[in-house]
């Protein structure tokens, strides 16, 4: 049991096959947690367990290992670098307190890099940044590390110097604050001598932290100007203070496979890196709806927060960050969500897809419960005698949008209950029954995303799935006023069918619903007929003439017709005037029109030409341009919603994954004539 001063939260962040999951074995390997180093490329890491992340080899959701070194429990959480994944990497960066940013000294600042940056700004995190990679070919930790200093400036901080050979390959590293040398041999570690020519830099580096620590406080900053030094305390008080207030970020390296630096890393992220009492700031809404600041605090009445949900064949776990006292397996406590008093079931600490039952969370902790069925991913979990809501986690919206059905016929139930067991675990994608198209259409972050669904249908709930194109909803549209006569007689033995009607169509801006509007005089059509006239053209307009669309901005008026007085009923005049729908509109110049999107879409200023170019092709209409506060550009345009079906992918491989963008339904417009054959053509073809 570990109290909370005694628990770190570190989330892992970085570009895909930058190192993150190599880096968490590593550590497990040198805390003794496992006796051998699993590889990506062979499928037996502990991160990356699930059958999709062994076969891409690559993480698709966030993993949990805890690490216990000199009693401190470390929670590394290792989030996908792939941006697809993102939505499981807003999940870790709400149950971390601070973050390692894993940069490769092989590829230095990637898009990866900058967007996990970009995550920890606007959350004020603590981080560290972690080069990785440093013993391997073609590997430059300089450059890396230059790179990182001319971005982001003297914040960037090394605390290791490293050592290389003549290849500029890293062989040992060298701990700045303590002046001391290591190398590894056979994943041990082992001090060395300080290599000679390395003392002026060490030096060098240990005044520029010595400099910084002394900024982050009044006292210490008297002795630096006397020239006093510092003791070893001071200067880990002092960077604690620096990397909590974020004015400093410190650098350390290493390597995954042969666990340089692995241990200095952890060494540090006990010294420098902020408790969960220090670290994440919470905001509460409380019973009343008023907003408050959620102090975390062991002491306090038990509540905890529901920061991921894994719903596999192995169970359903609702994974969980206890925020204030402690929890044990048969607490009861309120969903703030639905107001339900839960009893929690079994508790776990979970490392990688091994879960170990324990008797109890405390305060700061990460673990999971069993079995709660009700309970969803972003629920807070609290006590009844203070139920408060912590705000629910920022998935960044779908953008990418395919329509998904059984390979089989009559599968459809399975696959809509797999994509919402699925749906519990991931909740960054969702899914629409669109009674319009006759289409189930699943929307995600990209391709990589829907197509990982499609294979977990397989895997898990035996369902073969497909993706297809999401059809557009079009809509028809007179442009010209006709009249039109529609007769149904039918004779019969005994009684007949009679009714007949004139009907003026008229085209009307801006009106989606039909209007019905009657002008009959003398009683030629009488009154209780009217009703059956205008229900025979509702249900005629569902049908447009060109494509079969549903028809908008129309006015239908009733303004003659006969009847019999034996003969008429209401059947009659309803298919009376369905006849006179039909004999109209191919004579009303109909039209077909299409749904038009207000597309808002953030890029670097470099990428602008390319962006307007690409919307060109699209039939865009630029709107504008505005810089954000970031120094992107933002480039507004209206867009046909039918031109944007693979955007998301196309816009990623325009701005190497740079660009992102918003897209909004606005209204409907007329298809230009040139585009409308096509159109038609492929509706007849669905109809076939």
């Amino acid at each position: 049991m570990h109290t909370a001063n005694s628990i770190r939260n570190i989330c892992l962040l970085g570009h895909s096959g930058s190192g993150k999951s190599a880096l968490a074995e590593s550590l497990l390997y040198m805390t003794g947690a496992i006796d051998r180093i699993g590889k990506n490329a062979d499928g037996n890491t502990v991160c990356d367990f699930d059958p999709e992340e062994i076969r891409r080899h690559i993480s698709i959701s966030t993993s949990v290992v805890p690490l216990d070194y000199k009693n401190v429990r470390i929670n590394v959480l290792d989030t996908p670098g792939a941006f697809d994944f993102a939505g499981a990497t807003v999940e870790a960066l709400r149950a971390a307190d601070a973050a390692i940013l894993v940069i490769s000294a092989k590829d230095g600042i990637t898009v990866g890099f900058e967007k996990a940056w970009k995550y920890c700004q606007e959350r004020n995190m603590p981080r560290f940044i972690y080069i990785s990679k440093v013993d391997e070919d073609n590997s430059d930790y300089n450059a890396t590390f230059e790179a990182l200093r001319e971005k982001y400036g003297n914040k960037i901080a090394p605390i290791v110097v490293p050592i290389w050979d003549g290849n500029r390959k890293v062989t040992g590293i060298i701990d700045v604050l303590n002046k001391r040398a290591y190398e590894m041999q056979n994943l041990k570690r082992v001090e060395i001598a300080v290599p000679e020519g390395k003392e002026e830099v060490i030096s060098d580096f240990n005044y520029a932290l010595m400099e910084a620590v002394a900024e982050t406080d009044e006292e210490l900053m008297d002795k630096f100007f006397n020239e006093e030094p510092f003791t070893y305390a001071e200067m880990i008080k002092g960077l604690h203070q620096g990397v909590k207030d974020l004015s400093m970020f410190p650098v350390l390296c290493g390597s995954g496979v042969t666990c340089l630096g692995s241990l200095m890393l952890m060494d540090h992220i006990i010294d420098l890196l902020p408790n969960p009492v220090e670290g994440n700031y919470h905001k509460a809404t409380t019973a009343d709806g008023t907003t408050e600041e959620f102090v975390v605090s062991p002491g306090g009445v038990p509540s905890a927060f529901v920061w991921k949900t894994v719903s596999d064949q192995y169970g359903k776990y609702s994974f969980i960050k206890v925020l204030s006292g402690t929890i044990t397996s048969d607490t009861a406590l309120v969903n703030a969500r639905t107001g339900e008093t839960e009893k929690l079931g079994r508790l776990y600490s979970m490392c990688g897809k091994k879960a170990t039952e324990v008797k109890e969370l405390s305060c700061g902790d990460i673990g999971a419960i069993g079995k709660m069925d009700k309970v969803k991913t972003g629920d807070t979990l609290c006590d009844a005698r203070k139920v408060v809501s912590l705000k629910g986690l920022p998935y960044a919206p779908a953008c990418y949008s395919m329509a998904i059905s059984p390979k089989t016929k009559g599968q459809e139930d399975k696959v809509a209950a797999g994509l919402h067991r699925l749906n519990e675990e991931d909740p960054s994608f969702y899914v629409v029954n669109n009674a319009e198209t006759k289409q189930v259409v699943v929307s995600g972050a990209g391709d990589q995303h829907l197509d990982v669904l499609v294979a977990k249908l397989k895997s898990r709930f035996g369902v073969d799935a497909v993706l297809d194109t999401a059809k557009v909803a079009y809509r028809e549209k007179i442009k010209k006023t006709v009249q039109a006569h529609g007769r149904h007689k039918k004779q019969t033995g005994g009684s007949g069918q009679f009714g007949d009607v004139w009907v003026r169509f008229e085209p009307q801006e801006e009106q989606d619903e039909m209007i019905f509007a009657e002008e009959v005089f003398g009683g030629s059509v009488p009154k209780n007929f009217y009703p059956a006239v205008e229900k025979g053209i509702q249900e005629a307009v569902q049908k447009g003439p060109l494509a079969g669309y549903p028809m908008v901005g129309l006015k239908a008026v009733l303004y003659d017709g006969s009847y019999h007085p034996v003969d008429s009923n209401e059947m009659a005049f309803k298919l009376a005037a369905i006849l006179a729908f039909k004999e109209a509109m191919p004579n009303a110049a109909p039209t077909l029109l299409e749904p038009i999107g207000s597309l808002a879409v953030t890029v670097p200023e470099a990428y602008v030409g390319d962006v307007m170019g690409d919307l060109s092709k699209r039939r865009g209409r630029p709107m504008g341009m505005n810089p954000d506060a970031d120094g992107n550009t933002v480039v507004e345009a209206e867009v046909p919603m039918a031109e944007m079906g693979s955007y998301a992918i196309d816009l990623r491989a325009m701005t190497q994954a740079r660009g992102s963008f918003t897209l909004e339904f606005v209204r409907y417009e007329e298809v230009p004539k040139a585009n409308q054959q096509k159109i038609i053509d492929d509706a007849k073809k669905d109809e076939e």
